[in-house]
C-alpha cells in the first residue's frame, strides 16, 4: 500500500526571494513552501508560477518533479505555460469566438487562428501580487491577478486569485476563486508537467498513468472537440487501470496521431464533486502522485512537441514527453458547446475550483 510522502516533523514556513527581474525592472518574487526534508514547493510571481516541487522516493531522495526555467526570456517566451497558471480561459476556444448572452466576442488568437490558455497575452506572462499566507497547518501564498475589461477580448473585468497550500502530510492544495463586474466566462487550471524520475531525467514513458474517466473528448487536426463525450472503452484512451504511457502514445491511432504522437485530450471524469481524477507513479523511484479536483474534466498532455531547444533548471534539455500535463479543469471551446458544462461566470456568482496533488511512496 502507499505510504504519505510525509514531510519532516516541524512546522511548514514561508520564505520569499527576488528571484529574477522583468525587462521593465519589476522584480519576480520567489515563495519557497515546506520544511526540510520534506516535500517543497516553489512558487513564481510570473504566472503564479509553480516552478518547482520537491518529492522524496521511496528511500527518502528528494528530487523536482517538475519542469521549470529559470530565465525571464524562457518564462516570457517558450516556457510561458510551464507550471504556470493559465487563463482567464485554458485550453482552447474555436476561432477565438465567444457567444455570450446573444453577443458574440472575438478574442485574440495565436497562429493557429484558435484562443489558448487566454490568448497570446494570457495570465501564464503577467506578474501576480502574492502574499503568504497560513490555514491552520497548512501554509502557502495567495496570488491575485486583475484582469480588465476586454482583456485578449474578453468581457467584463475579472479578479483571479489562486492560492497554493502544503499541509503535513505532503499535500499541495491549489485553490482558484474569481469574480467579474460582468458576465463573461473563466476556466483555470495549473500547467506543471510532472516527471516523478526527475526534472531532465529523461522521458514519462516509463511511467503508470491512470484516469478515473469512461468518456474522452475527439479533437479535429486543430485540437478542437468534434463535439459528443465518446467511451475509452477499447481506445488508446482507456486509462482506468495503470497503464504505461509509453504503450499508448506509440498506438496506432488516428485520434494520438492527431496529437503528435501522444495526448492531448480532455478526459470527462466520473462522478462529481471533489473525487480523484488520475494517479501518476514511477516505479523505479517509487514516487506516487495522486490528482483530486473538484473540476469535470482533466487535459492530459504528454509533453509530445518538446523538441530539445528547452533547457530547463537541470541543465538538460526537454525533449519528447520530458513531462506529463495533468490539467485539470472545465471542457475546451464549452463557450461554443452549450452540452458541455457551462463556464459562464456572472457578477453575483464567484468561481471557485480545488484541485490537491497528494504524493505517496511504494
Amino acid at each position: 500500500m502507499p505510504r504519505d510522502a510525509l514531510v519532516s516533523k516541524g512546522e511548514l514556513t514561508v520564505s520569499q526571494e527576488v528571484a529574477a527581474t522583468l525587462p521593465d525592472g519589476q522584480p519576480v518574487t520567489r515563495w519557497t513552501i515546506g520544511v526540510p526534508g520534506g516535500v517543497t514547493a516553489e512558487v513564481l510571481s510570473l504566472g503564479a508560477r509553480l516552478q518547482a516541487l520537491y518529492a522524496p522516493d521511496r528511500d527518502g531522495r528528494r528530487e523536482n518533479v517538475v519542469l521549470g526555467c529559470d530565465r525571464v526570456e524562457d518564462l516570457l517566451g517558450e516556457a510561458a505555460y510551464l507550471g504556470a497558471t493559465v487563463g482567464r480561459y485554458a485550453n482552447r476556444i474555436a476561432g477565438g469566438t465567444l457567444p455570450l448572452d446573444g453577443t458574440t466576442h472575438r478574442l485574440r488568437t495565436q497562429t493557429t487562428g484558435h484562443t489558448l490558455h487566454g490568448g497570446p497575452d494570457g495570465f501564464a506572462t503577467r506578474l501576480w501580487d502574492g502574499v503568504p499566507v497560513r490555514e491552520g497547518r497548512r501554509a502557502g501564498v495567495r496570488l491575485r491577478l486583475h484582469s480588465p475589461d476586454g482583456d485578449q477580448g474578453f468581457p467584463g473585468a475579472l479578479t483571479a486569485e489562486v492560492t497554493y497550500l502544503l499541509d503535513p502530510a505532503g499535500r499541495l492544495w491549489i485553490g482558484y476563486r474569481a469574480t467579474a463586474d460582468a458576465p463573461t466566462v473563466v476556466n483555470l487550471t495549473n500547467h506543471a508537467y510532472v516527471n516523478l524520475a526527475g526534472e531532465g531525467s529523461g522521458t514519462v514513458l516509463d511511467h503508470l498513468l491512470r484516469v478515473d474517466a469512461a468518456g474522452y473528448l475527439p479533437v479535429d487536426g486543430g485540437l478542437i472537440p468534434l463535439g459528443p463525450v465518446e467511451p475509452v472503452a477499447g481506445t488508446p484512451f482507456d486509462l482506468r487501470e495503470a497503464t504505461p504511457i509509453g504503450e499508448r502514445v506509440t498506438a496506432d491511432d488516428p485520434q494520438v496521431r492527431l496529437a503528435g504522437a501522444g495526448f492531448d485530450h480532455n478526459w470527462v471524469l466520473d462522478g462529481t464533486g471533489f473525487r480523484r481524477a488520475a494517479v501518476l507513479s514511477h516505479p523505479a523511484s517509487g514516487r506516487r502522485l495522486e490528482c483530486l479536483t473538484t473540476e469535470p474534466g482533466i487535459q492530459v498532455y504528454t509533453g509530445n512537441h518538446f523538441d530539445g531547444s528547452l533547457t530547463g533548471r537541470s541543465g538538460r534539455p526537454y525533449r519528447a514527453y520530458a513531462g506529463i500535463a495533468l490539467e485539470t479543469q472545465h471542457f475546451p471551446d464549452s463557450p461554443n458547446r452549450p452540452e458541455y458544462p457551462s463556464t459562464v461566470l456572472r457578477p453575483e456568482e464567484e468561481f471557485r475550483s480545488t484541485t490537491v496533488y497528494r504524493f505517496s511512496v511504494e
